[in-house]
């Protein structure tokens, strides 16, 4: 009988979920793409300023954070860090770039990019609506 628990994260679970998914995906001719781009923005002294994470995923880059300090915030990098992920994408010849933001966080700042809107949880009483998008790279391919 199969029994179904609840866990605390453990070391290596998250790993040992990625690596069924990216077994079966690889098995069906489907395999995942490059590892991951991991970008960190720096002041002119070195301090962390912030940084994007993400992973390639079948032709696609997934930005799965991207986050900034306040006072790094308004002074371009997190454009740079969204530039830096879409020449990753280009380099390793994925297709686009796509990612998700809440309506508080920066949906603007993603269409000022480039970015479409492509999906939307709604909001539910007071919890906030969840919004994703997309940028196609490839030049003859077009989003509707």
């Amino acid at each position: 009988m199969i029994r179904i628990e609840r866990c605390d994260e453990e070391a290596g679970f998250g790993e040992a979920v990625d690596r069924l998914l990216d077994q079966h995906a690889e098995a069906v001719g489907h395999a995942f793409d490059p590892p991951p781009p991991n970008l960190r923005a720096l002041g002119e002294d070195g301090t962390f300023l912030g940084g994007l994470s993400g992973y390639g995923q079948l032709g696609w880059l997934f930005i799965k954070l991207l986050a900034l300090s306040p006072a790094a915030r308004g002074q371009g990098a997190g454009k740079r860090l969204i530039e830096a992920a879409e020449e990753f994408a280009r380099d390793n010849n994925l297709g686009g770039v796509y990612l998700d933001t809440y309506e508080f966080q920066a949906p603007e700042f993603y269409r000022k990019l480039g970015y479409r809107e492509f999906g939307r949880l709604p909001a539910l009483g007071n919890r906030p609506s969840r919004i994703w998008f997309c940028k196609v790279l490839e030049k003859d391919t077009t989003f509707d």
